[in-house]
């Protein structure tokens, strides 16, 4: 099949500024073009890069992009832009996969092949206008809910497809091997709460976690979707209270990195509290993958992998004191080592359902769906 997949027109890739859909993607567009598939990859143009270039037999194309801007409204225009000039390099392809806003309605009557939308956030009202869409992609059953909410008229285009866990070599030390690092991986905003991990950390640091230490690792930055200098500082000056005990890192993009801080760590904390905002949490499902338990947020999204007591933790992120309420959970929890232990054994079994090759399984098959439709049923 020919395969072309477009990404944002914010981050690069190689996702060497992160973001969780171009990670996602670029792994599978290796998975797939390792299949024999001939796969176009088009994303934003940075000056590390060329503008066209053959990695690992993906094509990669590279249009001139932007860094994200604050306002929504001048967000879309960006979007807009970017999306014309895609528009202008695409080739006939079997599939065109893409999370960008406009492209889909662009491509509505381009005849480029079949349109394939990844709904990487929660739908809103720009739902209606992909009628003309082959597939609406879901990360999760609760986007795919939300999908069919907003356009039960669609309800039959919609698919749910995870994201993959990331490929690991070797099996993850055990708990009891590992320091006793409590750690997030996200970007460091409001609406991932990481002001609450440090309201319930910093509260009993010197009693109850004083053999413990918070790793906080994440962009702060406003371009690299962080909350900005004063979060930042606000949180530094919670953490004065804590005085060594915890580490803001900044981003870790390299991936050997990343995996080697999420295998140092005994349990991960993702605490959420984007109602409207997480569409899988593939922070979560990374960790399970190197062993860390996970605790998280009360959020739909994350139940499609996570029970709480046995493949992770669940906190009451809405209870009128999400902190003591946090805080009193992470307790139970380090204080228990065979749970700890227990639960990051499972949440890794678990994690290996949604390994890359079966979830690249997932997308070829409905990709070749898709493609015997529009030839008239012939493969």
């Amino acid at each position: 099949m020919k395969i072309t997949i477009v990404l944002g027109a914010f981050l690069p890739v190689p996702p060497i500024m992160g973001g969780a859909v171009e990670k996602v993607w670029f792994v599978l567009a290796r998975e797939f073009a390792r299949r024999g598939h001939e796969v176009v990859l088009v994303s934003r143009k940075v000056a590390q890069f060329p503008q066209k270039e053959v990695l690992e037999n993906v094509r990669h194309v590279r249009i001139s992009g932007f860094d994200t801007p604050r306002s929504l409204i001048w967000l879309k225009i960006l979007d807009l832009v970017y999306s014309w000039r895609t528009l202008s390099v695409l080739a006939p392809a079997d599939v065109i996969v893409t999370n960008t806003f406009w492209l889909p309605i662009l491509l509505r009557t381009a005849n480029r092949g079949a349109v394939y939308v990844h709904v990487a956030r929660f739908p809103k009202w720009q739902m209606r206008f992909y009628g003309g869409a082959a597939r609406l992609q879901a990360p999760s059953q609760a986007v795919a809910r939300a999908i069919a909410a907003s356009v039960p008229q669609l309800k039959s285009t919609i698919s749910v497809i995870p994201y993959p866990a990331p490929a690991t070599g070797t099996a993850p030390p055990s708990i009891d091997h590992r320091e006793k690092i409590i750690l997030f991986v996200g970007r460091v905003h409001p609406e991932k709460g990481v002001h609450i991990l440090l309201e319930a950390f910093v509260s009993h640091a010197r009693t109850v976690f004083a053999s413990w230490r918070l790793m906080i690792v994440g962009p702060t930055k406003s371009r690299f979707g962080g909350g900005g200098e004063p979060y930042l500082q606000g949180l530094q000056k919670m953490a004065d209270q804590a005085k060594d005990q915890v580490t803001f890192t900044g981003p870790i993009f390299e991936s050997a990195l990343l995996e080697e801080t999420f295998r140092r760590a005994r349990l991960f904390i993702y605490p959420s509290l984007a109602e409207s905002g997480e569409s899988f949490g593939l922070a979560p499902l990374e960790a399970m993958t190197h062993g860390c338990a996970v605790l998280v947020s009360n959020l739909d999204c994350f139940h499609d992998f996570i029970r709480d007591g046995e493949t992770g933790f669940l906190f009451d992120h809405r209870s009128n004191d999400p902190g003591a309420t946090l805080q009193e959970k992470i307790e139970n929890i380090t204080a228990n080592e065979t749970l700890l232990a227990r639960v990051a054994e499972q949440g890794y079994r678990k994690s290996l359902d949604y390994s890359v090759a079966r979830v690249a399984d997932q997308f070829l098959n409905d990709f070749e769906s898709l493609a015997r439709k529009s030839h008239g049923g012939t493969s």
